[in-house]
């Protein structure tokens, strides 16, 4: 099947965008975890994996458009220094991400790729999930301030 160069074009822009969340998302749960900040590292990890899953689809079907996925060009990744810092690189990095798919979105309706669309709504879904965490996550930390939310990542209370 051939797509459109345009919408396969978009795509790899989400890819792109995908696959910095990856590395970004996947060092600071390591950095959480190193710190002891177990239930953060967790949580990060888990959207790391999210963000492989969703890039995987995006590298099916930009194949299936008969394009090429690029894995090259990668934007900045945002690596915070402290815990309130890696939320605002991860929230800063998710609303650029809105953006492309926002656009993406739009060009696909365009091109009637109603395919592509839903996949990139899917992942639209999925940000918009993680930003409202991430919202969660820094008015938690300016109510009980840093130290309190810190303590809170530290030990999983569910096991």
């Amino acid at each position: 099947m051939r797509g459109d160069k345009e919408v396969i074009q978009v795509l790899n822009k989400v890819l792109g965008q995908s696959l910095i969340a990856i590395n970004q998302y996947f060092l600071h749960a390591r950095m959480a975890r190193h710190w002891g900040l177990e239930v953060l590292n967790d949580h990060l990890y888990k959207q790391s994996i999210a963000e492989m899953k969703w890039s995987d689809d995006l590298i099916a079907r930009i194949f299936l458009l008969g394009g090429l996925p690029n894995l090259q060009q990668l934007g900045k990744v945002y690596i915070g220094e402290d815990v309130p810092e890696i939320i605002s690189c991860n929230l800063r990095l998710e609303r650029q991400k809105f953006d492309i798919l926002t656009d993406a979105i739009t060009l696909c309706e365009t091109h009637q790729d109603y395919v592509s669309r839903h996949l990139l709504l899917t992942l639209k879904d999925g940000n918009e999930e993680y930003d409202d965490w991430l919202d969660t996550q820094e008015d938690l930390i300016k109510s009980v301030g840093v130290e309190n939310y810190i303590q809170a990542q530290m030990h999983d209370d569910s096991e």
